[in-house]
């Protein structure tokens, strides 16, 4: 959700692991978020606790980067926009998904926009991509396919196919922000701000809408303790945590390794899907989960 910045200096041994342990932790807490997701929304509340997880933590940007946030230009603003935009489409597709598949599934599905993306760049530079990164893309594919049977081979379900489109969206967010020319400059925290700012206002404009679900204000009024709870780990560790350690760390270590880090989200999905939330895979769904890990990690190599 936020451009990385230029790759720091080297760092000594000691210090980039004291560095690379807050990223490790936002692997571990994005991990942790599709089973919270799972545990605080139904299909008539995704649009209400999308307003209220976004809503709690866009006025902690604001004034964290209100003067930067001055800074910013109209086209600036616009691509910023419309980014956000990408960005809500994501988060609607992630959370109605979840609420449909599993949590283990959805952590490991989404993985697959580390193979999307540059098939997706492949296509618009028009270059054909290495046979090494197609083989890679053929084991995560097959590992997806795998993954979401449980007792026998059928259609993928519903959320399933919800979450492989929000892998999909992530993918166009990525393009979009490396081809728009006026936020390639812009800074980090007004442009993840803006972007934020833009979701919240999807998903403001779409609880207001019939026949989209109970309104934020009732379903907060129905929560209880332990999904206050749920709430505040996705806003506060999922999106606010989470940002400013990204931003922390590229200034220290480097956007590669950053990334590398992050991209054990899906082990920490499965892992919260099945010790914490009772998920249970089958020989087939343990091999697909292998699959995906194991074409993902190769794709980011062939990729590189």
């Amino acid at each position: 959700m936020s451009s990385l910045a230029a790759p720091a200096p080297a760092l000594a041994p000691r210090r980039a692991g004291l560095a690379d342990l807050p990223v490790l932790l936002v692997a571990v807490v994005w991990g942790g978020s599709y089973l919270a997701a799972k545990g605080i929304t139904t299909a008539h509340t995704v649009v209400a606790v999308l307003v209220l997880r976004f809503a709690l933590v866009l006025p902690v940007l604001v004034l964290a980067g209100r003067r930067r946030l001055r800074a910013l230009n109209a086209a600036q603003l616009r691509g910023a926009g419309l980014l956000g935009l990408v960005l809500g489409g994501i988060f609607l597709l992630e959370t109605y998904g979840v609420v449909h598949t599993s949590a283990t599934n959805a952590g490991l599905i989404i993985s697959l926009t580390m193979i999307f993306t540059p098939l997706a760049e492949s296509a618009v530079r028009r270059t054909a991509p290495s046979g090494a990164f197609l083989a890679a893309a053929a084991v995560s594919v097959t590992g997806v396919v795998l993954l979401t049977q449980g007792a026998g081979f059928t259609a993928p379900g519903a959320g399933d196919l919800l979450i492989l489109g929000a892998a999909l969206a992530r993918t166009l967010h990525v393009l979009l922000m490396a081809r728009i020319e006026a936020v390639r400059d812009a800074d980090s925290l007004s442009l993840t701000t803006v972007q934020l700012g833009g979701a919240v206002l999807v998903f403001a404009l779409l609880a207001a809408l019939p026949g989209t679900g109970d309104s934020p204000w009732a379903v907060a009024a129905d929560f209880g303790p332990a999904a206050w709870g749920g709430l505040a780990f996705l806003s506060l560790l999922c999106t606010l945590f989470a940002f400013f350690v990204q931003m922390w760390a590229v200034r220290r270590t480097s956007p590669s390794r950053v990334s590398l880090l992050l991209g054990t989200e899906p082990l920490w999905a499965a892992a919260a899907g099945i010790a914490l939330g009772g998920e249970h895979l089958g020989a087939a769904g343990l091999t697909g989960a292998a699959l995906v890990l194991a074409g993902t990690a190769w794709g980011r190599r062939a990729a590189g």
